[in-house]
């Protein structure tokens, strides 16, 4: 199929090579051939046309993927633009969604900006001319219907619906499918990562919960995804800590010690280190013996370690998080050799003892190695940025973290360019920064006593809640005792995460378990009894998977009623809003797309009947099929985005 649409296009261009020597006069000698070359060039004219509009059948066909419209429509209007206007070079390309349906399915609001660039080169086209131009140079295509001109120039497409129909059937057939990959990129995705000793507390939930869900993203576009565990595992704090351990467990090499609460550990250790100097003397001593690797050492540290991460397990589990760990001590080695070879090409300077990184351009210098000999955040940043560069082979590395490390990585990523790591013209590296969360009085979130909320509490608050929710609605006396605690779980779990997901991550958001768990407006429940309900009406119907399977091959998907149209638009528009998201790594353009997605399908429910039934006995008279698949597409869409946002629906709730 590749090698079929390469050659196609060769072949396109030489053709248009072949037209355009034609078109010249300084090539042709006036000769008696001239008639026949004129044939000559018409011909080749209509066997170009004949290959576009194969290659764009071919494209438009291209295996099982999901067609994005839009960029089907930037392409076609792209060629019809360069064509109007080859004096421009690269023309801008705008082709949107029409904000009023009743104008059309889409825009092109290009002819505006690209009047002001033939201006400025002395060339007065009024808008309206350069959108004339655009729609008699556009190539044939099978999506656009007709053209209309508004306005200034704005250019309103509308689809034609047979194309709209065959692209449900074929969404219906291979499901919900990603775009064909050029490449196959390696992704490292930095989230999550807690300290080490420390609970887990509300501050981890965002970038836990925004970094899994940017996982699934790629991995379902294909992409190879590294998920990153970037825990603090390594410094001095744990001197401290296996001070007091040799003191409260000296049996601890052979007998485990029964530590159950390591924030009271870590408590009861800062307060003897805070307060007795001979004791800060020992936990100084420690941190030297672990950073020289002794086994005794190494073993307290493992022990502290694993105390954690069974802690961690458990909200990753709740969260269905799939993460692997590479904490701050798998860099110290690399380390090293990243502060050696910022010395050996002359990038560092003293001061004050400390050795220092200026970056051009940036405000604040990198602090590689302390005027002890230690090592810092900022090197072992470096380090891990330099091993996922090299040993990893990442196209993309994304670090989601709190806004205020921005400066940071700005720094950070601004080094490494210097140095020659990376180009950012190749390789993508960001950081996607999110906003605290606030307590409903709009404060930082604490518990009444002004600690930090544990995450383990949230979670357990959270299950009681849905399940207060759940029976309020009661919904115990017609599910199982399984099907309500799976009931129970998506509901908190898919709004909590959902509650953060739906919010722009750059800003603060305030966390309430009331606004979260009520089922009107953009919310997770909202959106899961939708789709339950969704899932329902081919069940009620008694029509089973087979005979949908069969209607989707066999049933033509009718766009008739502005209803069925508007939906069937809404739900082709997934492949469009995953492409925005991978641009700008903005989840909540998901979230507001699946609930205009759930809105759009109650209007259509509402108006359209998928079901006739007998008003006296209730028995199901007659089945609408081509409405049925509409309520299965809707479904197929639905389960993906779910499925991207990490919140697991059930069949029944």
């Amino acid at each position: 199929m590749e090698s079929e649409l390469l050659f196609q296009e060769r072949e396109i261009r030489n053709l248009s090579a072949e037209i355009e020597s034609l078109k010249n006069p300084q090539n042709l000698n006036p000769s008696p051939r001239l008639d026949e070359l004129r044939e000559e060039n018409t011909r080749l004219k209509y066997r170009l046309n004949i290959l576009k509009r194969s290659l764009q059948e071919e494209k438009t066909h291209c295996g099982k993927s999901t067609m994005n419209i839009n960029q089907q429509l930037q392409e076609i209007f792209g060629e019809a633009i360069r064509t109007s206007c080859p004096e421009l070079e690269n023309p801008p390309l705008a082709v949107t969604p029409n904000q009023q349906p009743k104008f059309g399915d889409y825009q092109c609001n290009s002819a505006m900006a690209m009047a002001q660039m033939l201006k400025a080169k002395g060339l007065k086209v009024s808008p309206r001319e350069i959108a004339e131009k655009i729609i008699q140079n556009l190539p044939d295509n099978e999506l656009v219907q007709k053209t209309e001109i508004a306005g200034p120039g704005f250019i309103n497409i509308h689809l034609k619906k047979t194309f709209v129909s065959k692209l449900l059937s074929h969404l219906l057939i291979n499901g919900a499918q990603p775009p064909p990959l050029a490449a196959r990129k390696k992704v490292v995705v930095d989230f999550s990562s807690p300290n080490i000793a420390k609970e887990m507390h509300v501050g981890h939930l965002r970038s836990t919960i925004i970094g899994e869900s940017m996982s699934r993203l790629f991995e379902f576009l294909g992409y190879d995804v590294l998920r990153l565990n970037h825990v603090g595992d390594w410094g001095t704090q744990f001197g401290m800590l296996i001070a007091h351990l040799q003191d409260k467990f000296p049996d601890y090499l052979t007998v485990s010690p029964p530590i159950s609460d390591l924030q009271a550990f870590y408590k009861e250790s800062k307060k003897r280190f805070d307060e007795d100097e001979d004791f800060k003397k020992r936990a100084y001593q420690c941190v030297v013996r672990l950073q020289s690797k002794e086994p005794d050492f190494i073993k307290g540290w493992n022990l502290i370690c694993d105390v954690s991460r069974r802690e961690f397990q458990k909200v990753y589990d709740c969260l269905d998080i799939k993460l692997i760990e590479r904490g701050e001590s798998y860099y110290q080695e690399l380390m090293t050799e990243v502060v050696k070879e910022f010395d050996g090409k002359g990038l560092t300077q003293m001061d004050e003892g400390r050795k220092l990184v200026f970056v051009p351009g940036q405000s604040i210098p990198l602090t590689i190695v302390k005027s002890d000999g230690g090592y810092t955040y900022d090197t072992s940043d470096l380090a891990a940025i330099r091993q996922r560069l090299f040993e990893e082979k990442a196209d993309i590395i994304i670090y989601v973290t709190d806004s205020g490390q921005a400066t940071h990585f700005q720094v950070v990523f601004a080094a490494a360019q210097m140095i020659g790591w990376y180009d950012p013209q190749v390789t993508r590296v960001e950081h996607a920064g999110f906003g605290v969360v606030l307590g409903e009085d709009k404060k930082k979130f604490k518990t009444r006593s002004g600690d930090t909320v544990r995450l383990m509490d949230l979670l357990e608050e959270g299950l009681k809640r849905s399940m207060d929710k759940l029976k309020e609605k009661e919904r115990d006396k017609a599910l199982t005792p399984e099907e309500l605690v799976k009931a129970q779980r998506a509901v908190a779990f898919g709004c909590i995460k959902y509650a953060d997901l739906s919010h722009n991550r750059i800003n603060d958001y305030i966390f309430s378990f009331d606004k979260m768990l009520d089922d009107r407006g953009n919310t997770a429940a909202y959106l899961l009894y939708a789709f339950t309900r969704i899932r329902s009406i081919a069940r009620l119907a008694n029509i089973d998977e087979a005979m949908l399977k069969k209607a989707a091959e066999t049933t033509e998907v009718i766009l008739d009623h502005e209803k069925e149209w508007k939906l069937g638009k809404c739900i082709l528009r997934f492949p469009e809003i995953l492409q925005k998201i991978l641009d700008d790594l903005l989840l909540h353009t998901l979230c507001d797309y699946l609930y205009e997605l759930a809105t759009t399908f109650t209007e259509f429910y509402d108006s359209c009947y998928c079901v006739e039934k007998d008003r006296q006995t209730g028995e199901v008279i007659k089945v609408n099929m081509w409405r049925m698949l509409l309520c299965e597409a809707t479904a197929i869409i639905m389960a993906k985005g779910f499925e991207i946002l990490g919140i697991n629906p059930v069949q029944r709730m």
